[in-house]
């Protein structure tokens, strides 16, 4: 549902001794909100925003062909205040070489695309002529490589056998051409789109060294004065055609108390380009200099990414292949050794211009554009034109795409899409198809990260305005989920309950629907869910990743334990409420080993779940940064781990994802938990509803 479609009560209530409230403007909307806060514990630090909406239940496209297509949010933010509760949207290749979530993709940004130029298709930049989301049923395609993408049924990928639905059939109306794991996606892959570095002290002083060691002039000048005396003066100058590394060097330093002066080096001409420069000419200014470029005694990775950026923006070559070239031994053994460290191969060419009193000596990275784009996204060099993708390169790459499986995730999530000039772009490495399905809604204008814990908003008219559009002659009685944006069931349903006045329309409706939750308030619903399920199908789903106390105590401070939460599982199966369990985040280090693991699957087995359906932790931009500060504070001896295991990727390697996964399903099996079904998802047990009642369901169905 679009956010303006909310008309918003211009009255204020002022409660003596009750909650605060007052008016202010909310981000797209028009005119004001009710807006409280609760002097109590649990809602410390939240604000709510009262709105009345114009609609409730809110449509997918039309033209989706999956089995339910409407979703209910009665509330916008969620106050579980989890450490990984933002699904990560997928990265796209943006025009500059860089990645951006898609959900954070505007319209009038610049992406890569393709187009067909005789026998390959080809790497193009392009507009953004759109962007919005919606929410529909999620599928999972998993690769060989361990690319792993999420996206609605209808979604199409580029593969060796043309533009492919996600999912779709053989025969009758919903013939269309689907994914199979006979497969392979074109593209190079979610590995080579490896998240830019943070700009750490390490990695500014690498980056300094690999600059000022490649391409500047740093040292004393001798010279004789006019007496006849021998004199020395101490400078350092750089000069550079590229202003981003010029500009970026001077940064660096003026960081580091280090400040230098700019000035023009070489006026433009004819067939050159005007060079700039920074220099330094006092030695209380050279000496640090010479202080931050020296060799670490040990070299960490920021410090390499920083140290393999500043040498490639000083001494690159890029016609096909990257290549660093120097003539200082020790600078081309820095080279080697910082690839080395970061996981990519390279050979050593031999010395060219022998003759030369130092030879030129070039490192060379093996691996094509895959590995070309890991390492310019790896390191983030400072001039754009080193780091794109030439316009018209082939889409050739020996990434190993194959399709590995294809299955239901159980849940509706939001889902975002872009509408660009070429018709496409490059989404987790693979070349995906624009959507052309209307905007069915938007976010506020809210941030995705603090403000989505902290601020909620309250559709507080959502059960009186459901009853009327569950009763229009139009609506025909389709599957609703709910859960799928925030949890209906979160702290904030505790004080509001509107969670009852959503079921009891449900239930006088006889409409069917599924709850997917984090939370234990839903059993105080119990007894309208037996209802509802009396007159059509309910199911339910909980998210439980782990059953370690101490672990959810920091990373889930605002939900209940997840021994409460596959209680609440138990209490719905033993109800007749068909419910499964998402084994979300499975946290390596943490949460992984075979013990922890056999006690949560043990656990889901033991609450009569469903199913259940593995994902192991994600680190994206943004999450990432969060979740590793957590670890530091919490278990420092692991940041070394994850940095090893993850390599500056947002996923785990496709091999740990695979044992553990493997290891999952062995366990289910072994403790006899149901396969994964669509059907086991979204819908309980049928039973036999009082003849009364199915009139009563008819009858409304019919007005």
């Amino acid at each position: 549902m679009r956010w303006d479609n909310l008309a918003i009560q211009d009255t204020l209530e002022s409660n003596a001794g009750g909650p605060a409230s007052g008016r202010i403007p909310l981000p797209l909307f028009q005119q004001g909100a009710v807006v409280r806060t609760f002097p109590t514990p649990e809602f410390r630090g939240i604000t709510f925003y009262e709105v009345s909406a114009k609609s409730i239940i809110n449509r997918v496209p039309a033209a989706s062909r999956m089995p339910f297509r409407w979703t209910i949010n009665p509330y916008r933010g969620c106050s579980h205040s989890c450490a990984y509760c933002l699904w990560g949207e997928a990265r796209i290749l943006m025009a500059d070489g860089r990645t951006k979530r898609l959900a954070e993709v505007r319209t009038g940004d610049r992406v890569y695309g393709t187009v067909r130029r005789g026998a390959y298709r080809r790497y193009v930049t392009t507009e953004v002529l759109a962007h919005w989301s919606t929410v529909k049923p999620a599928y999972r395609v998993r690769l060989e490589d361990g690319t792993e993408l999420v996206a609605s049924g209808d979604h199409r990928f580029l593969s060796d056998g043309g533009w492919k639905h996600v999912t779709g059939r053989e025969h009758g109306p919903d013939r269309r051409p689907f994914l199979t794991t006979n497969n392979e996606l074109l593209g190079v892959g979610a590995g080579a789109l490896a998240d830019q570095p943070v700009e750490s002290p390490d990695y500014r002083r690498g980056y300094l060294t690999g600059m000022i060691r490649g391409d500047a002039h740093l040292g004393p000048h001798h010279y004789r004065r006019s007496n006849g005396r021998p004199g020395v003066t101490h400078q350092f100058r750089l000069a550079l055609v590229d202003l981003e590394a010029l500009r970026r060097t001077r940064d660096y330093l003026s960081d580091l108390d280090v400040h230098t002066g700019e000035f023009l080096f070489q006026a433009a001409g004819s067939g050159t380009s005007e060079i700039r420069a920074i220099r330094a000419q006092a030695r209380a200014s050279v000496d640090p200099i010479r202080e931050i470029v020296a060799w670490p005694a040990e070299a960490g990775h920021e410090w390499t990414k920083g140290f393999l950026a500043g040498i490639f923006d000083a001494e690159w070559s890029r016609s096909g292949c990257v290549r660093i070239s120097n003539t200082d031994p020790e600078i081309v053994g820095h080279v080697a050794g910082g690839l080395s460290r970061l996981g990519f191969q390279y050979v050593v060419e031999p010395a060219r211009e022998r003759d030369r009193a130092k030879p030129i000596v070039c490192v060379r990275l093996l691996g094509g554009l895959r590995e070309q784009l890991r390492f310019l996204l790896t390191v983030d060099p400072a001039i754009t034109r080193r780091r794109i993708i030439p316009e018209g390169t082939a889409i050739k790459s020996d990434a190993r795409l194959g399709v590995v499986s294809i299955e239901p995730l159980g849940v509706s999530l939001p889902m975002y899409d872009i509408t660009t000039g070429t018709g496409d772009f490059i989404a987790e490495g693979v070349v995906s198809h624009n959507c052309f399905a209307r905007k069915t809604h938007t976010y506020l204008d809210l941030d995705s990260g603090e403000d989505f814990n902290s601020k909620i908003v309250v559709k507080v008219n959502a059960p009186e305005l459901l009853r009327t559009e569950l009763a229009r002659a139009s609506w025909s009685g389709e599957h609703i989920a709910m859960g799928t944006n925030v949890d209906p069931y979160q702290r904030a349903e505790g004080r509001y309950k509107l969670m009852r006045g959503i079921l009891e329309a449900l239930r006088d409706a006889a409409n069917p629907f599924s709850i997917l939750t984090k939370g234990s308030l839903i059993l105080r619903d119990l007894d309208l869910l037996e209802e509802c399920a009396e007159l059509t199908d309910v199911g339910a789903n909980v998210s439980v990743g782990f059953v370690d106390r101490a672990v959810w105590r920091t990373l889930e401070p605002g939900t209940p334990s997840p021994q409460k939460r596959l209680q609440v599982c138990r209490v719905l199966n033993d109800a007749g409420i068909g419910c499964g369990v998402l084994m979300a985040p499975i946290i390596p280090f943490l949460t992984d080993s075979p013990q922890q693991m056999a006690a949560t699957v043990r656990a889901i087995a033991d609450a009569g779940a469903r199913h259940v359906s593995p994902i192991v932790l994600h680190l994206r931009p943004g999450a990432r940064e969060w979740f590793l500060s957590w670890l530091g504070g919490h278990h420092p001896g692991l940041v070394p781990k994850y940095e090893r295991l993850y390599a500056g990727r947002a996923y785990a390697p496709a091999a740990y994802q695979n044992e553990v996964c493997g290891r999952v399903h062995d366990l289910a099996r072994r403790y006899g938990i149901g396969r994964l079904r669509p059907g086991d998802v979204r819908r309980g047990p049928s039973r036999t509803a009082p003849a009364s009642r199915l009139a009563q369901a008819e009858q409304l169905g019919l007005l």
